[in-house]
């Protein structure tokens, strides 16, 4: 502290201050910086009890397939494997535990047609990316394809504040549709 008060000193060459009074200016200054510290963590704490994954639905042109790419948190992957298998499933470390998740993923997940007739999807493979955990599915896009319904219950039958959102690229306009509370199915249609 008296080496910030001698240093201090040196740039107050017009105004003295006394040492209590810029101890006082310190001490408040370290605490109000703490203070917001505190609460900046509480929000980040806050922000990630938000269950959420992402979900975007394109159908690429060049390939003339609809692709299928999932993004889970992998705070809320590793969380939910525990709960979905058992209390020793480790999706950082197995491949067995990945394969499953995807799986359990695919099973909730589904595309129908305008006409309600479910496409079939491919599971293509999975990758741990960082802070995600990602899911990636396709199936061919039909030659006609007015509009779809879709499901996506991934996480929501083990978190309730569980929130699915998807977009859908490559059909004009991005479309979003959100998953939440007891919705089944949403639909979107293409011009």
């Amino acid at each position: 502290m008296s080496l910030v008060l001698t240093s201090l000193s040196r740039f107050s060459e017009h105004r003295s201050i006394s040492s209590s009074v810029l101890s006082n200016i310190i001490i408040s200054s370290i605490f109000a910086a703490s203070l917001g510290t505190g609460v900046f963590a509480i929000n980040t704490a806050n922000a990630h009890q938000q269950k959420m994954a992402i979900t975007t639905v394109y159908f690429n042109a060049r390939t003339n397939n609809i692709e299928v790419m999932h993004r889970f948190n992998l705070h809320d992957a590793e969380h939910a494997v525990k709960e979905i298998f058992d209390g020793n499933a480790d999706i950082m470390q197995s491949e067995q535990t990945q394969s499953d998740f995807a799986t359990y993923v695919t099973e909730r997940f589904a595309i129908f047609g305008a006409n309600k007739k479910e496409l079939t999807l491919s599971l293509v493979g999975t990758e741990l990316e960082g802070k995600h955990f990602w899911v990636y599915q396709e199936t061919p896009a039909p030659e006609s394809l007015s509009g779809m319904y879709i499901q996506h219950n991934a996480l929501r039958d083990i978190w309730h504040t569980q929130t699915n959102t998807i977009n859908i690229e490559g059909m004009g306009d991005i479309q979003t549709l959100t998953f939440t509370d007891n919705t089944e199915l949403l639909s979107v249609s293409f011009k």
